[in-house]
């Protein structure tokens, strides 16, 4: 299994950027995603999930109203949308496979003007 992230970056507040995280390894299509972060300091912590085949998703409080994921099976990746970015979002972002644990090596986020 492998999970590589991609889309991070430096974002004024209230900006956007949309992290990709391309899977391999397993039958992405029959799967559960997350999205993690990790803050300097902090543990890490749940920020979204996607469920498959029907795609329901749930969400951290923290989150709702301004990130969405979403995945495109056919490209093996799931999304992260993320708008009206705020200082304490952040982190180091991490995709995860729930079913056999597997992690991605993270995409940094720093939202600061």
């Amino acid at each position: 299994v492998q999970l590589v992230e991609s889309g991070g970056g430096l974002v004024q507040p209230g900006g956007s950027l949309r992290l990709s995280c391309v899977a391999s390894g397993f039958t992405f299509s029959y799967y559960a995603m997350s999205w993690y972060r990790q803050a300097p300091g902090k543990e890490r912590e749940l920020v979204a999930t996607i469920y498959s085949p029907g795609r329901s998703t749930n969400y951290a409080e923290f989150v709702k109203g301004r990130f969405t994921i979403s995945r495109d099976n056919a490209k093996n990746t799931v999304y992260l949308q993320m708008s009206s970015l705020k200082p304490e979002d952040t982190a180091v972002y991490y995709c995860y496979d729930p079913g056999r644990r597997y992690w991605g090596q993270g995409t940094q986020v720093t939202v600061s003007s």
